[in-house]
């Protein structure tokens, strides 16, 4: 089978090579897929720049997320078999066109959804699901600040919010994003090229503040987020891209340095929390997490609640093309690639 490797880090045009390789075989547990195609997430350029110490050492395969056809089920499998259209998380070596992973981190899919849609609920939705409803819990009439929020995830969690009835404050640093985003469903549009969020969000809830922010920035957009969050707010904070632009150690110091120090004790006396997600750790570590996440995920979209953007599809040849394409920040929703 095709596999699309890392070779070296660095640029894209220079950091992938179409090799041949042996086609995997699933274990108990796991199932095969044969690949339409396979999402791009963020991830994937941290893992090309070497800035993803859980990526894969070079040569590599990466890639987090497929969706095809179930070619081969490892002994112990029930629910699933060969023909069932699936779209599936994968612990790398999603970047092939045959690809392997536990039976918890697949689902059952209608022939509606393309390929980037497909990808897009897998890896995107089920981090915005578990954001929005295992870490926190969303209530009508909540006030909700989604950063880059016309990225996957944002988008998603947009969705989400909406479907629970919460005010939705949606940041972006594109100008041409601002009327998607409110044609989308947000009631407040931040260009933060242009504005300050928080003194936006003071001034827009009379310095009551926000009950949730959902936050893929990190850095200075952390400890700006603690000082507008409402008594009882959380952030989630589920990316850092702020911190992805270099691997210039003093740049990545500086950015590090901007999250800010605390002491839970600065938590405990505003009744605020700070929470991190790192979803390969849940399907590592909570894979019926993982599981249930991803059937509740798929039962919203078969409900209309969940509308992915059919984003941008590549051959998988121009794999270095989708990465220039993602990493440019111009994307809206998914970016994906197909064989």
């Amino acid at each position: 089978m095709k596999a699309i490797y890392i070779v070296t880090h660095g640029d894209a045009d220079k950091a992938f090579e179409l090799r041949e390789t042996p086609k995997p075989v699933p274990q108990p547990g796991e199932l095969l897929v044969k690949v339409e195609g396979f999402g791009l997430n963020f991830a994937d350029v941290m893992a090309r720049k070497g800035m993803y110490k859980d990526a894969p050492r070079l040569p590599g395969v990466v890639g987090y997320d497929v969706c095809g056809t179930v070619e081969q089920v490892g002994s112990s499998v029930k629910d699933f078999a060969k023909g069932d259209r699936v779209t599936a998380l994968t612990r790398f070596g999603g970047y092939a066109e045959y690809a392997v992973t536990d039976m918890r981190a697949v689902a059952k899919i209608s022939e509606k959804p393309n390929i980037a849609e497909a990808t897009s609920l897998t890896t995107q939705y089920c981090t915005a699901y578990y954001c929005a409803a295992e870490m926190v819990n969303l209530f009508e009439g909540d006030k909700v600040l989604i950063h880059s929020a016309a990225g996957g995830v944002g988008s998603a969690l947009m969705q989400y919010a909406r479907y629970k009835g919460c005010e939705i404050f949606a940041t972006t640093g594109s100008e041409s994003k601002i009327e998607l985003l409110r044609a989308a469903g947000a009631h407040h549009v931040i260009h933060t090229a242009k504005k300050d969020f928080g003194e936006f969000v003071k001034g827009a809830t009379k310095g009551e503040g926000v009950d949730v922010i959902f936050d893929a920035v990190g850095a200075g957009f952390i400890r700006k987020g603690i000082r507008v969050l409402a008594a009882g707010g959380r952030i989630v904070c589920y990316g850092a891209a702020d911190m992805s632009d270099s691997k210039n150690i003093f740049y990545q110091l500086s950015k590090a340095i901007q999250f800010g120090f605390y002491h839970p004790a600065v938590f405990m006396l505003s009744s605020k929390s700070l929470l991190g997600v790192n979803m390969l750790r849940i399907a590592d570590n909570k894979p019926m997490t993982l599981k249930r996440c991803l059937e509740n995920v798929v039962r919203l979209y078969d409900a209309g609640i969940f509308q992915p953007s059919a984003g941008k599809v590549f051959k998988a040849e121009d794999i270095a093309e989708a990465h220039k394409y993602l990493e440019s920040r111009k994307s809206t929703g998914k970016v994906a690639c197909k064989w």
